[in-house]
């Protein structure tokens, strides 16, 4: 390797065929950049595509109720029900795998909104009814003020949390609406607390959300002991879809529905969405290595390929060397070294290309914060491509190496 006349005759056959090497050269450098950029852009799409899960409860669970579907004990098809106050005590109390349960209220249906008034400027709000235990579920971030608390579900207080959406709306930017009061549906409500969304894909949701305590709720707009909703967790150790089974079954026998009866509760599993996203992005990841390495074993053929034209162009000299006394290994070496070098530079040029591809990219999206986000290849990707590389150059060294031990000193002088 570190034989000095080796070198200058691999630099001297790369000097005489520029234009060779450097095609030769680019098949390689191609496919070790569009493998890293590729790589890049799936960790990007899965970082936007998980971004909502980041701080967010993964082994959380949410019900809420349906019509039924079947006739069971007396009661028709298209029965509907409602959850109740004393539901969320009697899971508590019944299925030992839950960890938090937390009912919650909406003005309207889900996604729908509700008439806020502050003095002149008035605007429509998704306005929740919450226990102070949802932020262990689904955080709020960028606090000022307060959240609600124990004091406010035991004594009914007609305070409020707003998104920025709503700040804005209601009071400007740059007014603080802590100790003003909003009108929903015509009750007065005093703002306790306003929080700044940072997420894009569920930001403009919670950006327009007000939240009230969950007994206020319920008296203020008369929905009496009814639950829209539950927001559940399950213990450390034990998978949301084992608790979430159970209680499923444990609702059903409460409110006299068929064991079989899949519409009548409706669910949401925040675990087993993650899972079958993490699983999506792990096959995306498989099918960018099989096409990258597949990019990149073309141009590792290139560079065989070439290696044997050398070999042809220098039988002669092979000859002489065989004949003065060069063993087959010193030949090998020499083969394998030429064309590892060659593969190791256009591969290392083409990662540096990659890697500064990813990073204007990383620049150019890093203000966003939806499906696209920080397009990064981390470490163990660089290490494996430069393995890949090396690996790369020696496959593409090795059948023009044993074809150039195979010719014999006579042979070679008569070509």
């Amino acid at each position: 390797m570190f034989d000095y006349d080796n070198w200058q005759e691999i630099f001297a056959t790369l000097k005489k065929n520029k234009l060779r090497s450097v095609l030769t050269a680019f098949g390689v450098f191609w496919g070790i950049l569009m493998l890293i950029v590729m790589l890049g852009c799936g960790t990007g799409l899965e970082n936007g595509a998980t971004s909502d899960f980041t701080g967010f409860a993964t082994n959380s669970f949410y019900l809420w109720t349906q019509s039924t579907s079947k006739p069971y004990k007396g009661f028709k098809r298209n029965r509907t029900f409602d959850f109740t106050n004393a539901d969320i005590a009697a899971i508590k109390e019944n299925i030992s795998e839950v960890d938090i349960v937390s009912g919650r209220n909406q003005l309207g249906d889900y996604g729908s909104s509700a008439g806020v008034v502050r003095g002149s400027k008035s605007g429509s709000f998704s306005v929740m009814g919450d226990f102070p235990h949802i932020t262990a579920i689904q955080p709020i971030s960028n606090l000022k003020g307060r959240f609600i608390n124990t004091f406010d579900i035991k004594e009914k207080r007609k305070v409020a949390i707003i998104g920025n959406r709503a700040h804005e709306v209601l009071f400007g930017k740059d007014i603080v609406p802590l100790n003003q009061y909003i009108k929903i549906n015509g009750i007065y409500f005093r703002v306790i607390g306003y929080f700044k969304s940072e997420k894009t894909n569920d930001g403009g949701e919670l950006a327009e959300s007000i939240f009230i305590p969950f007994t206020t709720f319920q008296r203020a707009f008369n929905f009496g002991n009814k639950v829209g909703w539950f927001s559940i967790t399950a213990k450390k150790g034990i998978e949301a879809s084992v608790a979430e089974k159970k209680v499923l079954k444990f609702l059903k026998e409460r409110h006299q529905i068929a064991p079989d009866d899949k519409q009548a509760i409706g669910s949401w599993n925040a675990q087993a969405e993650l899972i079958k996203m993490q699983g999506l992005f792990l096959g995306i990841k498989i099918l960018i290595w099989i096409v990258g390495i597949g990019t990149l074993l073309a141009g590792v053929i290139g560079v065989s390929n070439i290696m044997l034209i050398v070999i042809k162009e220098r039988t002669r000299e092979i000859g002489i060397k065989r004949a003065i006394g060069a063993t087959p290994l010193k030949i090998v070496s020499q083969i394998l070294m030429e064309s590892l070098f060659l593969t190791l530079i256009a591969g290392y040029l083409g990662l540096l290309a990659g890697l500064f591809l990813l990073e204007v990219l990383s620049d150019a999206f890093k203000d966003e914060n939806g499906m696209f986000r920080n397009p990064k290849a981390d470490l163990n990707v660089a290490l494996s491509a430069l393995l890949i590389l090396i690996i790369g150059g020696l496959l593409a060294g090795f059948i023009p190496a044993s074809r150039a031990v195979k010719i014999t000193p006579v042979n070679a002088l008569r070509a």
